[in-house]
């Protein structure tokens, strides 16, 4: 079995070839069918093969962005018994969605 774990957007993915991810948003000008490269790479699997990164492997994963979108709306309230006062606010993340190559 080959897998990897990368990092990107403060979080860590095990990812594999062929597999969908959604990611944290990159900061810049992407677009749908762009091209991108995870160089931090922790961890590298292939057969009996382990390549342990300190802190990084030195690999790199290839992606192409398949989708642009937001997530559902996550509603955020502030309440404060007994004073008549309530605020409501919504927010939705921006993601990318990324097939491993």
């Amino acid at each position: 079995m080959t897998f990897s774990v990368i990092q990107t957007g403060g979080k860590q993915y095990k990812v594999k070839s062929g597999d969908r991810i959604k990611i944290e948003k990159i900061i810049g000008e992407y677009k749908v069918g762009d091209k991108l490269s995870f160089e931090n790479v922790l961890l590298d699997v292939d057969g009996e093969n382990v390549k342990v990164g300190t802190p990084f492997t030195g690999n790199k994963i290839d992606a192409e962005i398949t989708e642009i979108a937001k997530h559902d709306t996550v509603l955020v309230a502030k309440y404060k018994a007994k004073s008549r006062y309530f605020k409501k606010n919504g927010h939705r993340q921006p993601y990318f969605e990324v097939k491993i190559v």
